[in-house]
């Protein structure tokens, strides 16, 4: 028998190419939303205004997103992803286009802040999340993992050229500059994007027929509440459930301790003494030193449980603003940085990654967009209020140090939320399941409103 026409495997390897366009897509859209903290400095500079209202329109951006969260979610699940996240490259290219020619507090918040902001959202943790759980199974927190350290990619290659590029010709250059990479490259790709791989006549993981028969027996075993899992969980069944509300509580707390570091870092680096060039490289360090982290603990998260690298995760996080306390005290020291950098990247950067995987694992279904996306509002809302809640404590205290330490004690809360959504009790991760560790009885049946 002949060897199949080429053209035959392709929906084989669409899986992988998926992947691929994710993680350039995550490279250029979250990178140019964490360039905001190295426009930061030169907008205070020539425009004279408080350190509070510039970091309030990358909030801004946040909260017009947590908004319409759950509009997108169904927008995912009706339409695909495509429809969103070309929807967010169109807006990010405008508000980079446009940003150069503002100079009120308004055109700030409309450019940098709603276009970008909300651009940003559209292409990069949020709608990934809504799809690329689709694709796979056995390798979920691994595949996604993996296209989530497009991340640290793009930070490795864009932030320190960004650096450099608004040191020698402005952060207006930088802007245009962005928005060329956004039309020319994200745009045309994602025109490529399916929901699901069933689009394409290919299962999650790629499977044959014979793989996804085993894969469908796989599933069933891994089941610790079949009663759980039989319910066709609606956004108003998940909203009636505890676990629902945990999740959300922690995601909020999770997203207040990761932006309220990244929008003020290069700020606070520059303010106890390390040079501009320095501290810009730093931002960017932080998102290489993700690259091995994410896909490190993606993978372990597929073996031991997602809610023990998520504590991990956490943990990253309170350790960088432990540094950062130090360094107030200390002046700029390199092995303090280094501890921010790698607390921050190695170990909080795999928390995006988890959060699909835990929300399909509690609520799978075919409305798990609309939920997922109903949770991006404590996600987002999280993540504007740290930058926010941060700018404003500096400018009444003159100090970030109240701010760091409540950043602390919400990543404590966020690593107690998600034992208590308890994944693990409704499905368990298929490492544990080979080795026969399940967390709880296979015959345990929890009642949908209590996890």
């Amino acid at each position: 028998m002949p060897p199949p026409h080429w053209s035959a495997r392709l929906p084989f390897y669409f899986g992988w190419v998926v992947i691929g366009i994710a993680f350039l897509t995550m490279a250029v859209s979250v990178t140019t939303r964490t360039a905001f903290s190295l426009l930061l400095p030169p907008l205070i500079g020539e425009f004279g205004w408080e350190r509070g209202l510039v970091a309030g329109a990358f909030s801004f951006g946040f909260l017009v997103s947590a908004v319409i969260g759950p509009v997108i979610g169904r927008v995912v699940d009706r339409s695909g992803p495509r429809v969103v996240i070309l929807t967010g490259a169109a807006m990010m290219a405008a508000g980079l286009v446009l940003a150069p020619a503002m100079g009120t507090p308004w055109q700030l918040y409309v450019t940098l802040g709603l276009l970008v902001g909300v651009g940003a959202n559209l292409m990069s943790y949020t709608a990934q999340s809504l799809y690329l759980p689709n694709w796979f199974l056995r390798r979920r927190g691994l595949a996604i993992s993996i296209a989530f350290s497009g991340v640290g990619v793009g930070a490795i290659l864009l932030l320190p050229a960004l650096q450099a590029l608004i040191a020698a010709e402005g952060w207006r250059a930088s802007c245009w500059a962005l928005a060329a990479l956004v039309l020319l490259l994200v745009a045309p790709l994602n025109l490529l994007l399916r929901k699901r791989p069933e689009e394409i006549g290919l299962r999650p993981d790629g499977a044959t027929a014979d793989a996804a028969a085993a894969a469908g027996q796989h599933r069933a075993a891994a089941l610790v509440d079949p009663a759980w899992a039989a319910v066709e969980w609606t956004l108003a069944r998940a909203m009636r459930t505890a676990r629902f509300w945990w999740l959300a509580f922690g995601f909020a707390n999770a997203l207040f301790a990761w932006y309220a570091v990244q929008v003020h870092q290069t700020q606070y680096l520059v303010e106890v003494g390390f040079p501009p060039l320095l501290a810009g490289w730093a931002l960017g360090l932080v998102s290489a030193a993700g690259i091995p982290g994410q896909i490190g603990l993606g993978a372990l998260s597929d073996r031991i449980g997602r809610e023990w690298v998520w504590t991990a995760g956490c943990l990253g996080f309170a350790l960088c603003y432990a540094a950062l306390l130090a360094l107030e005290g200390a002046g700029p020291s390199l092995p303090l940085l280094a501890t921010v950098v790698l607390a921050q990247g190695a170990l909080g950067y795999a928390l995006p990654g988890l959060m699909g995987p835990i929300v399909a694992e509690i609520f799978e279904g075919p409305h798990y967009g609309a939920i997922f996306g109903a949770l991006t509002v404590a996600m987002i809302g999280g993540g504007a209020a740290g930058p926010w809640a941060a700018g404003i404590i500096h400018d009444a205290t003159g100090s970030y140090r109240l701010a760091f330490l409540i950043a602390i004690a919400c990543s404590v809360l966020s690593a107690a939320a998600i034992w208590m959504a308890a994944p693990r009790r409704v499905r368990v991760v298929p490492g544990r399941l080979r080795r026969g560790l399940s967390a709880v009885p296979a015959t345990r049946r929890t009642p949908p409103s209590d996890p």
